[in-house]
């Protein structure tokens, strides 16, 4: 019986230069793109932000919304920073 060893050393060394050839073709780095969305901050009018402090004066203190809203207010700096 005769060994095949040396069609297989062929056919891997063609595989071999067919892929270094096709890596030279390609377009795209292997790097992943990361794309950065900024969510958008909704302005409000400067009577609406009276507004809206005269009813935050109106909690209790230890509100649950007082401190939600301080979280939002956090929020939309850094989306506002995002945008710059």
């Amino acid at each position: 019986m005769m060994s095949n060893a040396g069609c297989w050393k062929q056919q891997l060394a063609a595989l071999a230069i067919a892929t270094s050839f096709l890596a030279g073709c390609a377009t795209v780095g292997s790097e992943p793109r990361i794309a950065i969305v900024c969510p958008p901050v909704v302005e409000y009018s400067r009577e609406f932000q009276r507004r809206a402090a005269e009813e935050v004066g109106l909690l209790p203190d230890g509100s649950a919304i007082a401190e939600m809203l301080s979280d939002y207010s956090v929020m939309r700096e850094q989306g506002r920073s995002c945008q710059r």
